[in-house]
């Protein structure tokens, strides 16, 4: 009677564990075959694997690389559209900047598959390629994810004024007094200094075309962070974007301002730690020429 009742108890244990090893391949399969599978240690054939960089710079206390795959028929057309996906069914929390999704606002740089670009016009269902790895502009503060601090970068641009400085048109002062009554009764002059030209700041066709190939550029720093020398010298070094803009204001016939400007970047620091890579010219998405506008400038200042 005993060996019958340990035969049975082990032959009720091999039956619950073959059902659960049949549940585990059923379930398995499903996954596998699943349109949003995720998986670290092997992808199918059929699947597009996603390695994304994540960071908390408030809470974590290094980065790390999360893969996450997605299966070939439900790839959508552009890198930023699958970001939205990942982040709609993956992970809630990745965090990325975006704004136009046509290349406009330079919102959503960042570097894919070792190029610095935008995510809303890297086109994914023509690259040949079954792995994607997706991480923040390099050699930038990260705040989160795959967003980087600008603020260094903005107050460069910033340097350069990059604004019309003209002084030639202004003939007319009007000065304006007003009084502002705030809410406690207290009264407080402001007085307004208006500059009127006394024409127009005209232009000629020839001389709007010199501007071609540099107004285009939206600031979304991928030149300027695929460039070795920016990364050693930021601090200092400029970088091909804001010298870029600087030419462009500096070859503009309605400025005032070219004297200055080149005063100013006339710097063994600000402009001549350029020693043409070209990683800028290749990795442009609106397909500029930063070390054009870099040698023009050098040029500029040789022949002045």
């Amino acid at each position: 009677m005993l060996l019958y009742f340990i035969w049975l108890v082990h032959h009720y244990i091999y039956l619950m564990l073959d059902n659960v090893t049949d549940l585990y391949d059923s379930v398995s399969k499903k996954i596998k075959n699943s349109s949003y599978y995720t998986g670290n240690l092997y992808s199918l054939e059929d699947t597009i694997r996603y390695r994304v960089y994540l960071y908390d710079a408030y809470r974590d206390t290094y980065p790390v690389v999360q893969q996450w795959y997605l299966k070939r028929g439900d790839q959508l057309v552009m890198m930023l559209e699958n970001l939205f996906l990942l982040k709609n069914i993956k992970h809630e929390a990745l965090t990325f900047r975006r704004s136009c999704r046509e290349g406009i606002c330079g919102s959503c740089s960042m570097n894919i598959n070792g190029v610095n670009t935008l995510a809303c016009l890297f086109v994914t269902n023509t690259a040949n390629t079954s792995s994607y790895n997706i991480y923040p502009l390099p050699h930038m503060s990260i705040v989160k994810d795959l967003v980087v601090c600008m603020k260094h970068f903005y107050e460069q641009y910033k340097s350069i004024d990059p604004f019309l400085l003209e002084t030639s048109l202004l003939s007319e002062t009007l000065v304006e007094n007003m009084e502002s009554t705030f809410g406690n009764g207290f009264l407080y002059g402001i007085e307004i200094i208006i500059n009127m030209p006394s024409n127009e700041n005209y232009q000629s066709l020839e001389d709007r075309l010199l501007l071609d190939g540099l107004y285009e550029c939206i600031l979304c720093a991928c030149c300027s962070t695929s460039c070795p020398s920016y990364w050693w010298n930021r601090d200092k070094y400029l970088g091909p974007a804001v010298l870029l803009q600087a030419y462009r204001w500096i070859i503009d016939s309605r400025d005032d301002g070219f004297e200055a400007r080149v005063e100013y970047l006339d710097d063994i620091y600000r402009l001549y730690r350029c020693h043409t890579i070209l990683n800028c010219t290749h990795c442009c998405p609106k397909k500029l020429n930063p070390a054009k506008a870099i040698s023009s400038i050098k040029t500029v200042i040789k022949y002045i």
